[in-house]
């Protein structure tokens, strides 16, 4: 082993800050690929470096094969159907991969994450791209250089690549709309969610603005298809051969969803229900049009009058009590279908639009779904309804959605297939597992391919075995997304439980010379001065 110098890549993440330390040496000889040095170390600014590494080499006779028994799977690998073969392995790239300025962050930190990657046997990788960076200056102005580098970055290593466009903003790492659009919203503050204490969410347009010419005499519709339409031109030498699947951004964090929680109170372990989010002046005018129609014009004057607020429970106010409850009373039917359908009718326009503009690309087409599971065990489901899924105990409120992914012939993305019941506070009468069993057995009956996420890298309590339930249970997921690659993602307390995920999943045969290993590091550290890269773990 060479006593090569190994670049040093600052991090900036909001608990600790990090310095990646990433070396390869490929051994072409007898076919053995070595990755020599994944090493990510962990330092504080006032303490001192503190060093570690993972060691793990792959080789190249390995195949995925199917075994008959894997002592890694304990007894889950008896109940491992033979379609998980078909089931595609991604990682998501850090969420500011590509800076404001259109850069690369952190190249050298990703080139040698995506060979790990590659080496480990993951198919390809999740690559937001940033309304808010790709057409910041002005309409129709548009600047793909930082994520074509990306791309091309992802070809010449021979992953695949899978592309978020994303239409909202993000507080953390922060990524703006697009100045242009911010600018328009200072004078013209209806373009953004309300809620029924004036209280505006501007990390993304209210869908009730979607066929008005509000950006300079655009309809957001209109933007995003031309948005749409340049990315496919830039990008069209990797189309359906690089690049294989494009998610289409629905709403808050790319989900389709009303921004329902976005005050909820981040110290308080048990979530709140939420606020409906329909006071803007356009969500109101349409309310008002709708109560016309329907013979009740008072009905549209507001949202409910009864319902709690963001941090409250159900049974803080009236609407959402499970006896008695306004909610399914007719005025709470009325309200919650009306709310519902503007969401579901949103999905559906921004969903046929990418399908006809990347429909002859090779590409899939796919749309994320929230996994909202606070409260689900009440007969209301209170979390669910602020959120725009009219989903209750006596109403199932994913056939609707589901129907419209068939429409459009698009694959859904579920997130949250690390979360497990018994992990959930009782308090909060919460089942990630039956909601998620109750969206994909909708999915199912309309022919809707499902694809999966996980909540978080640092997330949630025997995330890896939940995961894999998921997985190898009896309904095919056709691509699973784990999020996401950062300083924590290839941590000596995290990388080697990934490692094992994957062979679970890919079904490799590996020596047992070829587990992951902590070992100290025993060469110096020297600090590249040009590099000063910052790596988002989220």
């Amino acid at each position: 082993m060479g006593n090569s110098q190994a670049n040093v890549v600052k991090t900036g993440l909001p608990y600790r800050d990090s310095r990646v330390c990433c070396s390869y040496k490929n051994k072409i000889d007898d076919k053995v690929l070595f990755v020599n040095r994944v090493s990510f170390l962990g330092q504080n600014r006032s303490a001192n470096l503190r060093k570690a590494q993972l060691r793990f080499c792959t080789k190249a006779s390995v195949q995925s094969q199917p075994l008959p028994s894997d002592r890694d799977s304990g007894p889950l690998s008896s109940a491992r159907p033979k379609s998980l073969d078909a089931v595609r392995l991604f990682v998501g790239l850090p969420l500011d991969t590509v800076s404001d300025a259109n850069t690369v962050n952190h190249a050298k930190a990703i080139a040698a994450g995506l060979k790990a990657l590659k080496l480990l046997g993951v198919e390809g990788v999740e690559l937001p791209v940033w309304w808010g960076v790709a057409e910041k200056e002005a309409m129709g102005k548009y600047n793909w250089s930082g994520y074509l580098a990306v791309a091309e970055m992802v070809e010449k290593i021979g992953l695949k690549l899978h592309v978020s466009l994303c239409f909202h903003a993000l507080k953390q790492p922060k990524i703006p709309l697009p100045d242009w659009v911010s600018q328009i919203g200072e004078s013209q503050s209806s373009i953004f969610y309300t809620d029924q204490s004036g209280q505006q969410f501007k990390g993304c347009l209210s869908l009730a603005v979607d066929d008005l010419p509000v950006l300079d005499g655009k309809t957001p519709i209109q933007v995003y298809q031309e948005f749409c339409e340049s990315f496919k031109s830039s990008f069209k030498p990797f189309m359906g051969t690089t690049i294989t699947g494009i998610s289409m951004g629905l709403g808050p964090d790319g989900e389709l969803r009303y921004p329902s929680h976005h005050r909820l109170a981040k110290s308080s372990k048990i979530p709140g229900v939420g606020e409906f989010q329909c006071c803007d002046r356009n969500m109101l005018n349409l309310l008002q049009q709708h109560a016309e129609a329907n013979g009740n014009p008072l009905w549209g004057l507001r949202g409910p009058h009864d319902a709690p607020s963001y941090d409250e429970s159900p049974n803080s106010n009236s609407f959402f009590k499970d006896n008695g409850g306004s909610w399914e009373s007719p005025y709470g039917d009325f309200f919650l279908s009306w709310y519902s359908s503007q969401l579901i009718s949103h999905g559906n326009c921004l969903l046929s639009l990418a399908s006809s503009t990347f429909g002859e690309t090779g590409v899939s087409i796919y749309g994320k779904i929230p996994l909202i599971h606070s409260w689900y065990k009440t007969r209301s489901h209170p979390s669910e309804l602020t959120a725009g899924l009219y989903n209750t105990a006596k109403r199932d409120g994913y056939a609707a959605v589901a129907e419209m992914f068939a429409k459009n012939s698009c694959k859904m993305i579920l997130p949250g297939m690390d979360l497990s019941d018994e992990h959930q506070p009782r308090e909060s009468f919460s089942s990630p597992e039956s909601l998620l069993a109750q969206i994909r057995t909708a999915c199912n009956k309309h022919g809707v391919e499902v694809s999966g996420q996980n909540s978080s890298v640092t997330g949630a309590p025997g995330g890896f075995e939940q995961m894999k339930k998921n997985l190898f249970g009896e309904n095919v997921v056709d691509l699973f997304t784990y999020q996401r690659m950062g300083a924590y993602f290839f941590s000596p307390e995290h990388f080697p439980s990934f490692t094992k995920f994957v062979r679970n999943l890919n079904q490799l045969e590996l020596h047992g010379d070829d587990l992951p290993v902590e070992e100290e590091v025993t060469e110096s550290v020297h600090t590249n001065a040009n590099t000063n890269i910052q790596v988002q773990a989220a």
